[in-house]
């Protein structure tokens, strides 16, 4: 979304009464969501999986950052202290440990969760794209169509790739973020030093391509992860590269929302 956007929707909502709201962080749409509703007049909160992710969520500052939660239990406990009101879940589309630990908590406090989502990528028609449903199939289809295999589907799941019998023979280069416990997790899963890209996104077509090109990929497997995804596939096919997609599962939320204008009526409707 473009700053003049950004502008015409905080125009749309007048100041509220004070109802602390607390925004999960994990993409750049987060801190658009935490100025907006701030800008409603609504005191927000954040909190991310990984201290890393906190100083990004802070927004130099301007937000406060509760603690990476290490429970069910921890989040409900810091959510009731705080008098935390409604949830916003601006994670990656792939909800990961945050988003299961912050529906848990808010089922056990009655707390509403709403969850920010992106678009799902509208996936060209050519023949190298390899749409799957599951990490297992991505596996598969990886081994099937190449032997250097690019990841760039962060850290999660990395294991099903490394263990699966199929991938014996294969090189697998992972791309992650630049966070010690996630090297230190590609590190003991045996992934050598040359094969982890550590980089902090969001990246360019041309940014994608050369990295792809550098380390001689046969192959890459991504997420649907929305408008970030189009940059790596435009790359591979410019490289004519199959693609391997893992589509996401059909979400089980009721508050699923796909626009910040929907995220904002919500609040309004649960907070007045």
């Amino acid at each position: 979304m473009h700053q003049q956007d950004l502008v015409n929707l905080r125009s749309k909502y007048v100041p509220g009464v004070s109802m602390m709201i607390l925004v999960l962080y994990g993409t750049r749409e987060a801190r658009e969501l935490m100025s907006l509703i701030s800008a409603g007049g609504y005191p927000v909160l954040a909190t991310a999986l990984t201290a890393y992710g906190g100083t990004l969520a802070g927004m130099g500052g301007a937000v406060e950052v509760l603690p990476a939660p290490e429970s069910v239990a921890d989040l409900a406990g810091q959510m009731k202290q705080r008098g935390i009101r409604l949830v916003v879940d601006a994670t990656h589309p792939f909800p990961g440990p945050l988003s299961e630990l912050a529906r848990a908590a808010c089922s056990n406090l009655q707390v509403p969760y709403v969850r920010y989502q992106r678009e799902e990528t509208t996936l060209p028609d050519d023949p190298l794209i390899h749409p799957v449903d599951s990490w297992n199939e991505a596996v598969h289809a990886a081994a099937r169509l190449g032997d250097t295999i690019f990841l760039t589907t962060g850290s999660n799941n990395l294991e099903l790739f490394v263990r699966s019998p199929v991938m014996k023979g294969k090189r697998l280069v992972v791309r992650v973020l630049p966070d010690h416990r996630i090297i230190k997790k590609c590190q003991d899963l045996g992934f050598l030093p040359r094969d982890i890209v550590a980089l902090q996104g969001p990246f360019s077509t041309r940014f994608n391509r050369a990295i792809f090109q550098a380390y001689r990929a046969d192959v890459i497997v991504t997420r649907d992860s929305g408008s970030t995804t189009d940059t790596k596939i435009k790359a591979a096919l410019a490289l004519r590269l199959p693609v391997v997609i893992i589509k996401r599962t059909p979400p089980a939320e009721n508050n699923m929302v796909y626009t910040y204008d929907q995220v904002l009526r919500l609040v309004q409707r649960y907070l007045g």
